[in-house]
């Protein structure tokens, strides 16, 4: 199977040349998403847990547009801009995965898109 390109208006539009996420095989890829509010283009950033829901909300979105959901999920990447913020994220992520973790890395960055402090990418198994 070639790639599928996945693009859904229940998640931001990218904002830059990329996809929201690409269907190759039985895997699904999913772009970064930071804290911005699809219906608005707004940052929801009043606090980090307020900024990691809106991600992962983002996320379900972007995976529920191939009628799959976070257990299906295999990797997660977390970027952060100050790990002072990992066990608020971590608090938030694990409401949304409640068995069979997804393997996951946690990098500290410099900077992020929109001087966000959170963004996350995934990898699903279809």
């Amino acid at each position: 199977m070639k790639k599928k390109i996945i693009n859904t208006k229940d998640a931001p539009a990218p904002i830059g040349p990329y996809s929201q996420a690409v269907r190759t095989g039985n895997l699904l890829f999913i772009s970064g998403q930071i804290a911005l509010i699809p219906e608005t283009d707004l940052l929801a950033n009043v606090s980090i847990k307020e900024e990691t829901e809106q991600v992962m909300k983002n996320l379900q979105s972007i995976l529920k547009a191939e009628d799959v959901d976070f257990k299906d999920v295999v990797k997660t990447t977390i970027f952060l801009t100050d790990m002072s913020y990992f066990n608020e994220v971590n608090e938030i992520y694990a409401k949304y995965f409640l068995t069979d973790f997804p393997a996951r890395e946690t990098i500290a960055v410099k900077g992020l898109p929109k001087n966000v402090h959170v963004e996350i990418s995934m990898i699903a198994s279809l």
